[in-house]
C-alpha cells in the first residue's frame, strides 16, 4: 500500500457500503417478485422503487462529499465511476422490476430464476467487498467470482432467448419477455463493471 502523508475521508467508504446494501435489497425484492402473484408483484415493484431512490441518494452524497474533499481515499475518476456503476446495478433491477409489473406478466420462464439468482449473490458478494475497500485487501477472490457470475448468466441469457423464441408464439408476449431478461442481462453485466473498477482501484492502489 502507498505511503500517504495526508488524511483521508473515509466516509466514502461507508458510502459505498450503504449503496452495495441497496443493491441486496432490491435483488432479494426481485427474487421474491418471480412467484408472487400480479398484485404482489406490483406491491413488491414498489418496494424495488423505493430501494431504488434510496441508492439514488446514495449516489448523491457520494458526489457531494467527491464535491466537496480535497484528498480522497482514491482516484476521484475512480471514486466517480465506482458510484456510478453501482447505481447502474439498481437502474436496471428497478427497470426489470417495473417491466414485469407494466407489462402484467404472468408465469415466467424457470430460466428467469437462474438470472435472477445471479443478481441475488452479485449483490451479496458486492456489499461484502466494498468494507475491504478501506485496506484493500482479499478484494481479487470477489472479483474473480463476480466475472464468473456475469459469465454463467451470459450462457443462461442465450439458452433462455433460445428457449423462449421456440416455446413462445405470441410475438407481443415474446417482446414484453424478451425485454425483461434483457434487462436482467445488463445487471449483470453492471456487476460485472463495478467488480472490474474495484480491480483497477485495487491495482492502482497496491
Amino acid at each position: 500500500m502507498r505511503l500517504r502523508l495526508t488524511p483521508r475521508d473515509t466516509t466514502f467508504f461507508d458510502l459505498f457500503a450503504a449503496s452495495a446494501q441497496h443493491l441486496v435489497t432490491g435483488a432479494n425484492l426481485l427474487g421474491e417478485m418471480l412467484g408472487a402473484t400480479t398484485a404482489g408483484r406490483k406491491e413488491l415493484g414498489k418496494r424495488i422503487a423505493e430501494a431504488e431512490h434510496l441508492a439514488d441518494e446514495a449516489t448523491h452524497q457520494i458526489m457531494r462529499r467527491l464535491n466537496q474533499t480535497f484528498v480522497t481515499p482514491f482516484d476521484r475518476d475512480d471514486i466517480y465511476q465506482l458510484a456510478s456503476n453501482l447505481d447502474d446495478c439498481m437502474d436496471y433491477m428497478d427497470e426489470a422490476a417495473d417491466l414485469m409489473v407494466l407489462y402484467k406478466i404472468g408465469e415466467l420462464p424457470p430460466r428467469v430464476a437462474d438470472q435472477v439468482q445471479v443478481l441475488q449473490r452479485s449483490a451479496e458478494l458486492t456489499a461484502e467487498a466494498m468494507p475491504r475497500l478501506r485496506s484493500m485487501d482479499s478484494l481479487s477472490e470477489y472479483w474473480v467470482e463476480v466475472n464468473r457470475l456475469e459469465n454463467q448468466a451470459d450462457k443462461s441469457y442465450r439458452k433462455l432467448l433460445a428457449q423462449m423464441f421456440d416455446e413462445i408464439a405470441d410475438p407481443i408476449q415474446l417482446m414484453k419477455l424478451k425485454e425483461i431478461v434483457e434487462k436482467l442481462e445488463e445487471a449483470a453485466d453492471a456487476f460485472e463493471k463495478v467488480a472490474n473498477t474495484v480491480e483497477t482501484i485495487a491495482v492502482k492502489e497496491s
